[in-house]
């Protein structure tokens, strides 16, 4: 695949299709399965012993604050301690421990990650950092690898069709991160841990709040001396290890009882090895940032307004071997809500511009949407409905809806439904690259999910069974209208991501279990071949006690077998990850984290022929004054 860029490589490969796999574990996962949506915190991680509040609420739905038990969506939600406990080394090793969440990776932390959710390709995620979409106009969908875990106080992971919401690209799904807001008082930290294969983290921050204004600071550091990350004849035998730093500020004023003006800014820079030859030192040269100015009004208890002003960048590059790609993106929202007893009525102007370079492309592309919603919860009942048009400057107009409809059976059992349609236009890459088509048609989706969930006190379960087809998916196809005589971007394809996930928390004694298992069919619906790098089986299984001051937990990953060709031959197999974690407070102000991941060492791949870390060990520890 000469004509893919490194960090193109594995992106392009998801258009592949791999075959089956059976999942060792699995009966065990269903039984102690993990809960998703209302059931959202003790959902996520093995670590986390707090149940959440149905009270809590999410804004990811719907982009407007609602409580977890009106939500008709399927949503999980990652909490900072949650993160801390987690020990994962990226964002989304983290993510992956989710429910409908996989993996790929060509290798070690800070190369190129792809996240399949529900199956569905890593492009068709909608990724926002406060506020801010992140996506790249070269392989199109969120770097992965560039977003910094240890500056991100909370995750929102919505399954499902959102195009009704929020535009172009949410296909599979939506995934919102938020950075710390200060609360009143002064807050520093700083936290400092070291792990095998020369791993060391620093991050240091403060927050808090006074009179009308509220702040978060952070910043970080990680490194590591990294791993063989292509341990094959041909390939450079050194370490391939990263070094990753960033920042982040949040500000917020509130001007008076109406108005409130916030500004956003991450930013990170990240340096890592991957191998493509013998003899070379090859590195990736990444750099993000994701800058937002936000005014927020309530102009009366039923009506308030938000004004948004965005601007994102994703610049990667390779030295020595010459390659550079860089997106920025400029987003505008005005959006609107009504409530009004039971009823909420929503309005929303959008717009986005999109910018590539990429030698020889240097292109703009705008897109202006328009957004409707209606919803009502009263009675048992909870109804959803959005509608959304769109005008891109390319290929002209698009539009968008869904209807969703719950009901609360008890106080405990809730049954829901939903259908919805979404879009991704082509990327300006698969546009006007050499292998690009100018008249590549928008990417197409349709969705329909049952779910019923159940919740009580820390036990709670959940079943959503969902099906989305995809139309016109674009495949790298044969030889056409391009520039390139190798072969052209096409609307060839269709896939259908198929599935049920289960999900289950139930505390025994001083124990808190929880679990998840994903049944599905990821397919080309013309081959009938599975697709690339993912599995038909996945799961997690997780218990939490504590002992003697001491939070402990373990947890289990499972996976079972991929394919990672179009052909769905190199198979790659199942693995089961064994992963255990210990936590306690060692004074007033400081607390001590252990963690040991892939306690069994065990030997697996996630992308053909790129190794994967071994046992890892990580201590940390962290100063936080109470």
């Amino acid at each position: 695949m000469k004509y893919f860029t490194p960090r193109a490589r594995t992106q392009a490969l998801s258009f592949l299709r791999p075959r089956r796999l059976a999942l060792a574990c699995a009966g065990l996962c269903v039984f102690t399965a993990q809960a998703q949506v209302n059931m959202a915190d003790s959902a996520l991680l093995a670590q986390n012993l707090r149940a959440p509040a149905l009270s809590e609420t999410v804004v990811t739905a719907t982009r407007t604050a609602q409580p977890l038990s009106d939500l008709v969506a399927d949503v999980s939600i990652v909490d900072r301690d949650s993160i801390e406990r987690s020990g994962a080394t990226g964002l989304g090793d983290l993510l992956a421990r989710l429910p409908g969440v996989e993996m790929s990776r060509n290798g070690g932390p800070g190369t190129t990650t792809s996240l399949f959710l529900r199956g569905a390709e890593s492009r068709f995620t909608a990724v926002y950092i406060d506020g801010v979409r992140m996506d790249s106009q070269s392989t199109g969908g969120a770097a992965w690898e560039s977003i910094p875990l240890g500056l991100i106080d909370r995750i929102e992971v919505l399954r499902g069709p959102a195009g009704a919401v929020y535009g172009s690209d949410a296909l599979g799904g939506v995934i919102q991160i938020f950075t710390k807001r200060g609360e009143k008082g002064f807050a520093p930290f700083v936290s400092v841990g070291v792990g095998n294969r020369g791993t060391t983290k620093l991050e240091a921050g403060v927050s808090g709040a006074s009179g009308t204004v509220d702040y978060a600071l952070g910043l970080l550091r990680d490194e590591s001396d990294g791993f063989n990350a292509r341990p094959i004849a041909g390939q450079n035998p050194d370490k391939d290890g990263y070094r990753n730093t960033a920042g982040n500020a949040r500000v917020g004023v509130q001007l008076n009882s109406v108005h409130r003006l916030e500004g956003t800014l991450m930013v990170g820079d990240t340096n890592s090895g991957y191998d493509s030859g013998l003899g070379k030192d090859d590195r990736n040269l990444h750099t993000m940032h994701a800058l937002g100015l936000h005014w927020q009004a309530q102009w009366s208890s039923a009506y308030k307004t938000k004004f948004s002003v965005t601007d994102s960048r994703d610049e990667y590059e390779t030295k020595p071997s010459v390659y550079l790609s860089d997106t920025r993106l400029r987003g505008y929202l005005f959006q609107n809500e009504w409530r009004e007893g039971a009823h909420l009525v929503t309005a929303a102007l959008e717009r986005r511009e999109d910018h590539l370079e990429n030698n020889p492309i240097d292109r703009d592309r705008s897109q202006n949407g328009v957004a409707l919603g209606y919803g009502y919860n009263a009675g048992g009942h909870t109804v959803q409905v959005n509608v959304r048009h769109d005008e891109d400057s390319e290929f002209g107009g698009k539009g968008t809806g869904s209807v969703a409809y719950g009901y609360a059976i008890t106080p405990q059992w809730r049954a829901t439904a939903s259908v919805g349609t979404a879009f991704r236009a082509p990327t300006l890459y698969q546009r006007f690259s050499q292998y690009g088509v100018a008249s590549l048609s928008p990417e197409t989706a349709r969705n329909a999910e049952l779910g019923l969930r159940y919740a009580q006190g820390s036990s709670s379960f959940s079943v959503v069974a969902f099906r989305n087809r995809v139309r016109d998916l674009i495949s790298f196809a044969g030889a056409g209208p391009c520039a390139s005589t190798f072969g052209c971007y096409a609307n060839t394809a269709r896939a259908e991501y198929k599935g049920v996930t289960f999900a289950a928390s139930h505390r025994i004694g001083p124990v808190q279990l929880h679990g998840s298992l994903d049944v599905q069919r990821p397919r080309d619906l013309d081959t009938g071949k599975q697709l690339a790098r993912r599995a038909k089986h996945h799961g997690t299984l997780g218990a939490d006690t504590v002992l003697a001051g001491w939070t402990l937990g373990a947890e289990v990953q499972a996976s079972g077998r991929r394919f990672d060709t179009v052909a769905n031959t190199n198979v790659l197999g199942g693995y089961i990850l064994v992963n255990l974690y210990a936590s306690t407070r060692i004074a007033r102000d400081y607390t001590l984290l252990a963690r040991v991941d892939n306690l069994t060492d065990k030997d697996y791949q996630l992308a053909r022929n790129y190794a994967t870390a071994g046992r890892t060990l990580f201590v940390g520890l962290k100063w936080a004054p109470q």
